[in-house]
């Protein structure tokens, strides 16, 4: 279901059958595909019916914990003004409505202070996270090294001998965490050739091609090298991928069951979330997770209180001061690459992006292409979640705007 009312006049439900997908069965320039619906106008639909187009597991929840209203939030003329990348002022709803928002949560102090949901979406809708996801498993892989069943400093093959003749052998699961290995992997989103479209179209994300390798993890074997490991920060959703096939072969478990088991019932989510998965079965870690914003919010509260929730420990602490507080070299691998340009001062930790925040701590981030976010900023004990189906894939602009707003929001 749509939303749709059927108890609307005929003429409304007429407007609502010219949409995407609608009809019986839809116009074939109406049509959702495997082909187009990482494109505009496809993609808005896209990202909150995922299951329609790719098989997924689900990640069930438990026993939700409650999220309480706090004092409203005013996002116009009488909240903070943002400082555009373009060198104008805008309200924070202004950013909003000009940066292709479908959800919108702000946690203070555990408290919802303001909510809002476009283009189709409501509460209870779950909405494909991207890249977000990459930060989940990342603290996948905390809980994991706390328990002593993964070793970050042991090397990839010691967990998946399969990719031992690939650019993976001789990296380090660390290497993995901060994407710093030196596998040949370009994450150009326009290149049809590169190797993150390829790795889509062997995990089922996009029409296969003839050659192509069935499944992500017979992918990823195939990869070669073009620099040592542990060296420059370079993105590649390949090591996040990796990580997860590590994360499996170290428990025994699969992706979707241990999200479940590990984050998603302690933090208290009240809708079961899903992930993706290829022709053999397998889990899409670095971009498959479908999620609610409210549930987001949980998360990132998780993530401001230290690693806690519901009374518990989720994550260890101690992973997590590690991420805002790297050892040498960390910093200085993010530096000297072009990411600096778009995040000053910032750095990339265990699958989160971490920048200086308004009152100069640092904040995690956990991003996703075409918008999808959520800011984390302790100092402010202030979550803000981000839902999006930006056009493209990346958009400077959009993304810069995104987060002075978050920033004006945490500083207010």
């Amino acid at each position: 279901m749509d939303g749709t009312d059927l108890s609307a006049p005929d003429s409304a439900r007429a407007g609502a059958a010219r949409e995407l997908m609608a009809g019986f069965p839809p116009a074939p320039a109406d049509r959702v595909t495997l082909a187009n619906w990482q494109d505009p106008p496809f993609n808005r639909w896209a990202f909150r019916h995922v299951r329609e187009l790719i098989p997924s597991h689900p990640i069930p929840a438990g026993r939700p914990a409650p999220l309480h209203a706090g004092p409203g939030l005013d996002l116009g003329r009488g909240g903070p003004s943002v400082a555009r990348l373009d060198g104008s002022t805008a309200t924070v709803a202004e950013v909003l409505a000009g940066t292709w928002t479908d959800a919108f949560v702000v946690l203070r102090d555990g408290q919802v202070v303001a909510e809002s949901y476009e283009a189709g979406m409501y509460p209870g809708t779950r909405h494909l996270l991207m890249s977000v996801s990459k930060s989940v498993i990342g603290c996948v892989t905390g809980v994991l090294a706390g328990n002593g069943l993964l070793d970050p400093a042991e090397l990839v093959t010691s967990y998946a001998p399969e990719v031992g003749a690939s650019g993976y052998a001789g990296a380090r699961v660390r290497d993995l965490l901060d994407m710093r290995t030196g596998v040949a992997f370009r994450e150009t989103y326009t290149a049809p050739d590169a190797e993150v479209r390829v790795m889509e179209r062997s995990m089922g994300w996009r029409p296969a091609r003839p050659g192509d390798p069935e499944g992500a993890y017979p992918y990823l074997a195939t990869l070669g090298r073009e620099g040592p490991h542990g060296g420059e920060f370079s993105y590649r959703s390949a090591d996040s991928d990796m990580l997860g096939w590590v994360c499996e072969r170290a428990s025994g478990i699969r992706m979707a069951d241990l999200i479940s088991a590990l984050i998603w019932q302690p933090i208290g989510a009240e809708s079961d979330a899903e992930i993706t998965c290829d022709p053999l079965g397998c889990a899409v870690h670095d971009g498959g997770i479908c999620a609610t914003a409210r549930d987001l919010g949980r998360f990132g509260q998780m993530l401001v209180d230290d690693g806690r929730a519901q009374g518990r420990v989720v994550v260890p602490s101690a992973w997590l001061a590690d991420i805002l507080a790297p050892p040498p070299g960390v910093r200085e691998a993010f530096a000297s690459t072009d990411n600096e340009f778009v995040l000053p001062g910032g750095w990339y930790r265990s699958q989160f992006w971490v920048l200086p925040g308004a009152s100069g701590s640092p904040v995690m981030v956990c991003l996703g292409i075409h918008g999808q976010l959520i800011y984390a900023d302790r100092a402010a004990r202030t979550v803000v979640v981000k839902l999006s189906s930006w056009p493209g894939a990346q958009n400077v602009s959009h993304l810069v705007d995104t987060l002075r707003a978050c920033a004006a929001l945490a500083a207010a």
